[in-house]
């Protein structure tokens, strides 16, 4: 139905209401992530990189350590941008089409990791997307069960009780052969966190939401996110002075970290897009935000076949044939494993510009 049609409600006509549009601001900071989740994924040469570019050793953070947490943080904005509304105006199927949208991307996610052999043998249950889709549903179940919005409450306290209850669990519960409070590769149980960095994503959506449908100034509208991004994130360092932050782990006090610095970072992306008006820079970005699933899976599949097919027989993988000859030469090692990167990342920036231009979006 067209935006402004007529229906007939209770006798009268009336206008119902129009769906949301879309946040040129989280579309771009969705993109920002994506590139970057595309860009450490594939160097060059793993042996030879900047060390903002790789994973921490275990605890600890790097730059590259914020970028799954930013992802699920905007996955967690948008389930408040779609479910509210949907819940405002009634719609059906809501859990239906949550279920299906985290099998969709879960199967996506057992696929990758199949490609291209299928050995069922090998397969991994845990990955990136698998993930998502678990942190999705369990967010998106939570905000459909407590109203949407209206439950903003009852979604904090489970954000709370998420955080606590594994740092009690982490550091009380003993695993199997290792001692309470062991946080070593060896002694870790599993990241039930994740989840709540998408809640305070949905917490964020909501505040979103609820300025743009009020009179609030999109300044003011950053500018709380940004306050309680602050915050978040203050309480997340103080938190690792005990409770180390790691990746790895998704400790408690990384979850909250890391989704004050993604709220902080969407309230600069709304207070430069949305209240200056500065939107050029973003475009780029939104496309690769809008097709973000399809460039994460397609780019994913493609960097695989790299390392697999080779140039000629018994010769090296395409990859390192492709690094070799167009890149080494003339850069250092370093530097030419970064161009390698960044190339993929515009690859992939110049096939999804074109998939948008063509009106085409692979949805889920």
């Amino acid at each position: 139905m067209a935006a402004g049609a007529l229906v007939v409600a209770d006798g009268a006509l009336v206008t119902p209401p129009a769906p949301p549009a879309r946040l040129l601001s989280v579309d771009a900071l969705r993109g920002l992530t994506v590139a970057a989740m595309v860009l450490v994924n594939n160097p060059g040469t793993w042996s030879a990189m900047y060390a903002p570019l790789r994973h921490a050793a275990w605890h600890e953070w790097t730059p590259t350590d914020m970028v799954f947490p930013f992802f699920l943080f905007v996955v967690g904005v948008s389930i408040a941008l779609a479910l509210d509304p949907a819940l405002e105006r009634g719609a059906g199927g809501l859990p239906l089409r949550v279920l299906r949208r985290a099998a969709v991307i879960f199967a996506l996610g057992l696929l990758l990791h199949a490609l291209p052999f299928f050995a069922l043998a090998d397969l991994r249950i845990a990955g990136v997307l698998q993930r998502i889709a678990v942190c999705y549903l369990l967010a998106a179940l939570l905000v459909l069960a407590t109203g949407g919005a209206r439950g903003w409450p009852a979604q904090a306290v489970a954000v709370v009780v998420l955080l606590v209850g594994y740092w009690l669990l982490m550091t009380r519960v003993a695993a199997p052969g290792h001692a309470a409070g062991d946080l070593s590769p060896e002694g870790n149980l599993s990241s039930l966190p994740a989840s709540a960095t998408t809640l305070m994503g949905v917490l964020a959506g909501h505040w979103l939401r609820a300025g743009h449908g009020s009179d609030r100034p999109a300044a003011r509208i950053a500018g709380g996110l940004a306050v309680g991004g602050v915050v978040a994130a203050a309480l997340g360092w103080l938190w690792g002075l005990s409770f180390p932050v790691n990746k790895a782990l998704w400790t408690s006090s990384y979850a909250l970290l890391m989704a004050g610095l993604a709220a902080v970072a969407l309230a600069a992306c709304h207070w430069a897009i949305e209240a200056r008006g500065r939107r050029g820079w973003a475009a780029p970005f939104a496309v690769l935000g809008v097709h973000a699933l399809t460039l994460f899976f397609l780019s994913s599949v493609v960097a695989k076949l790299l390392f697999i097919v080779r140039v000629g027989a018994g010769g090296p993988r395409l990859q390192s044939w492709l690094f070799a000859h167009l890149f080494a030469p003339w850069a250092s090692a370093v530097n030419a494993s970064l161009a390698y990167a960044l190339a993929y990342v515009l690859l992939w920036w110049a096939l999804m510009w074109a998939l948008d231009r063509s009106g085409l979006r692979l949805r889920v």
